[in-house]
């Protein structure tokens, strides 16, 4: 179960009012490339600044957690307006538990949300919390990213037929 996801959403827009109601969540932890904007992109995805507005509207909690370096995580969080922890460490949960105890969270009311199983999901199950999985908004060309898929994969099947999308 480590590796697998609680839930598997096409992208973090498919997380609405409903959704947040029908599985009593009340924060979030949110990874930033390829789940909030593409991997080295200083601007968001499309809808995401929305999607975050209405978050915030719900009263929903969120924070991002990343392994990537304050000055790639820094510019994009404050542009979202989100607090953020850069350096997350993940699949180990310094950063993710930080995170709960940051926004005075539950963990039983807490989503981890990412894109990539070895880190967010891992992350996010050994702290105890549901897992989002979601897909890329952009698939990644490096070879790296291309291994990466290839050997969550090999634990965790993404059957598209079963795919939630909203």
């Amino acid at each position: 179960m480590l590796f697998k996801p609680t839930f598997w959403l096409k992208n973090v827009l498919a997380i609405d009012e409903d959704f947040l109601y029908e599985h009593n969540v009340s924060a979030m932890v949110l990874d930033m490339d390829n789940t909030l904007s593409m991997h080295g992109n200083p601007a968001a995805e499309d809808g995401i600044m929305d999607w975050l507005e209405k978050m915030r509207g719900l009263g929903v909690k969120m924070r991002v957690v990343s392994n990537n370096t304050n000055k790639r995580v820094a510019p994009l969080a404050a542009m979202l307006g989100l607090p953020f922890t850069a350096n997350g460490a993940k699949p180990l949960t310094f950063g993710v538990n930080r995170a709960v105890r940051e926004m005075g969270a539950k963990k039983s009311e807490t989503l981890v949300i990412g894109d990539q199983i070895f880190t967010d999901v891992m992350a996010g199950n050994l702290a105890g919390i549901r897992t989002v999985l979601v897909e890329p908004f952009h698939l990644e060309k490096t070879w790296t990213f291309r291994l990466k898929r290839r050997l969550e994969s090999l634990v965790f099947h993404r059957d598209y037929s079963n795919l939630e999308i909203k």
